[in-house]
């Protein structure tokens, strides 16, 4: 049987770290995750999906992510049952994550960045040589290339001289 689940979504709320009677480091969690599709007013709706991490990962998620926080999480569903204060059958749903990762900075989610890539500071100058001898040049920036499926790669350039004693079988 398979059971596997691959989520990627927002933390509804900061996660909520308990400890169970033995010690065992135990976190919930809500991941707000979206829908691959639009409703017919045009927005995207969201599935907020109950989530529930054990041990050492619980505790690493309970000190680095909080509200707002983009994770991608593994793991497998699990159903439970319970019976409540009022003596109904209550039946739950959830995530059991085996990992977890941070899928953006929390300075990028701070600072509004998007994508969390290397900015240069305006003190630094944006045309720097990597090798540091040779003087900048304003160079033109070539024609975007053609990654098409009709395209061919080895059209229109210079064909290469090779020779039997070149190749190495």
């Amino acid at each position: 049987m398979i059971n596997n689940v691959v989520l990627v979504g927002r933390l509804t709320k900061d996660v909520e770290l308990r400890y169970t009677p033995a010690n065992q480091a135990v976190a919930t969690f809500t991941l707000a995750v979206n829908r691959a599709f639009k409703n017919a007013n045009g927005e995207r709706e969201a599935d907020f999906i109950n989530v529930v991490i054990w041990r050492q990962a619980a505790e690493n998620l309970a000190n680095w992510a909080k509200k707002g926080a983009l994770l991608g999480v593994t793991g497998r569903i699990q159903t439970r049952n319970y019976e409540n204060a009022q003596g109904q059958r209550v039946y739950v749903t959830e995530v059991v994550a085996d990992n977890f990762q941070m899928l953006e900075s929390r300075s990028a989610r701070e600072g509004g960045q998007q994508g969390g890539g290397y900015t240069p500071s305006q003190s630094q100058p944006t045309n720097s040589n990597f090798g540091g001898n040779q003087p900048s040049q304003t160079q033109s920036s070539p024609a975007t290339p053609d990654f098409g499926r009709d395209s061919d790669p080895f059209s229109g350039g210079t064909p290469m001289n090779l020779s039997d004693d070149d190749l190495p079988f």
